[in-house]
């Protein structure tokens, strides 16, 4: 099979076998459309339109709920599908992708999908939106009978998980929740996932003229350069990480660079760990700065929590049996990112994290496979109508 532009319909459905009848086609040609959606953070409003639009075509009742002006231009998705059968649970995806993800040109090639190269694809996230509008499609034309469905879709999880921290939780009926937002085999079920703290700090020294009298002042980086040295970072353990990850200062050559910006965090799957990491790095950024006279100020503040639940959870027993009842072996596993499920699992609703199979996400070569998706697919049908 060559390369493909954008239109999907060359390819049948029957090529891929036992596919409890998932319209192949319209499953890729609605992500190939979803795709070429301008929608990169606080970018979201024609996106949360269309996604708005077409889940009320499916008979959602839909809630558009507002968020502040500096998160979006957008607003997240609530929506509801009562069902006939017993339960109810609501599936997450975002509905923003990084840049560059503006005017993207999907591929398919060989089966798989990626772009033509110079912007991401965008199935971080909407893979799994198509997934979800898929499995409901199908579930619809075969008079299924399914559990209630809920909906959210967030707008800016990327760089801060903005949406979902403004998601008007009072909304949601269900006590559990499936988010579709990691990569890796189809079947891997994200059941822990870090929390991680941000630190702001500014290194105040003093200016002087580097040429004439380059003692009188105290240099920022020099400052930094003592504290980081004497810091523990990267891999701390199998549980925490962390990592310096912005740095700005500095005026001109000749001058003693009297401030210095840094950004950094740490992660951790454990509470305990984590604080540990943070007091860690806030006590070497202090002892620098008192060496040396400078003076250090430092905003740490928590981005999300951790969460865990265990493989014996009623939750997570159902998504696997879900899974299995497809033909897909699956598993449980931890994380070293953060994603709308800390969120949600911060606000009370349980949540794990699936893969939809999306690969290389953030980065121009990002691609996924038509297999997994209509993988994930499948088992979202099978798993909203037992």
């Amino acid at each position: 099979m060559g390369v493909i532009p954008v239109k999907w319909g060359q390819i049948k459905s029957e090529t891929v076998e036992n596919m409890t009848q998932i319209n192949q086609d319209r499953l890729i040609q609605h992500f190939i459309d979803l795709v070429k959606i301008d929608s990169e953070s606080r970018n979201e409003l024609a996106m949360s339109q269309e996604i708005a639009e077409q889940l009320g075509a499916l008979g959602f009742s839909v809630k558009k709920l507002e968020v502040p002006a500096e998160i979006s231009n957008g607003f997240n998705v609530y929506a509801k599908l009562p069902g006939t059968l017993p339960g109810s649970v609501l599936i997450s995806a975002h509905m923003d992708t990084v840049t560059p993800g503006n005017n993207i040109e999907p591929i398919i090639e060989d089966g798989v999908i990626r772009s033509k190269g110079d912007t991401i694809l965008g199935g971080d996230d909407k893979s799994g939106i198509s997934a979800l509008v898929e499995a409901v499609r199908s579930i619809q034309e075969q008079s299924l009978a399914h559990q209630s469905i809920e909906v959210a879709f967030t707008v800016h999880e990327e760089g801060g998980l903005h949406g979902s921290k403004n998601f008007e939780m009072e909304h949601i009926e269900s006590n559990s929740a499936i988010v579709l937002d990691s990569g890796g085999p189809i079947g891997t079920i994200i059941t822990s996932a870090p929390g991680q703290q941000n630190l702001k700090v500014t290194i105040k020294g003093r200016p002087a003229h580097a040429g004439l009298a380059p003692e009188e002042g105290i240099n920022a980086l020099y400052v930094a350069s003592d504290a980081i040295s004497n810091m523990t970072l990267a891999r701390i353990d199998e549980e925490t990480t962390a990592n310096i990850g912005v740095v700005k200062g500095g005026q001109a050559t000749n001058i003693v660079m009297p401030e210095l910006y840094i950004e950094a965090e740490a992660r951790s799957l454990d509470d305990a760990k984590l604080a540990k990491q943070v007091a860690h790095m806030e006590e070497t950024f202090q002892a620098a700065a008192q060496k040396h006279g400078a003076e250090v100020e430092i905003v740490s503040t928590r981005a999300y929590n951790a969460y865990k639940i265990v493989d014996s959870d009623e939750h997570v027993e159902s998504i696997k049996q879900s899974f299995s009842a497809v033909g897909i072996e699956p598993q449980t596993k931890s994380t070293g990112g953060g994603s709308d499920a800390n969120i949600f699992n911060s606000k009370g609703l349980k949540t794990v994290n699936l893969s939809t199979g999306m690969a290389k996400v953030h980065t121009t070569e990002e691609y996924i496979t038509v297999e997994d998706m209509v993988s994930i697919t499948r088992f979202l049908k099978q798993h909203l109508t037992h």
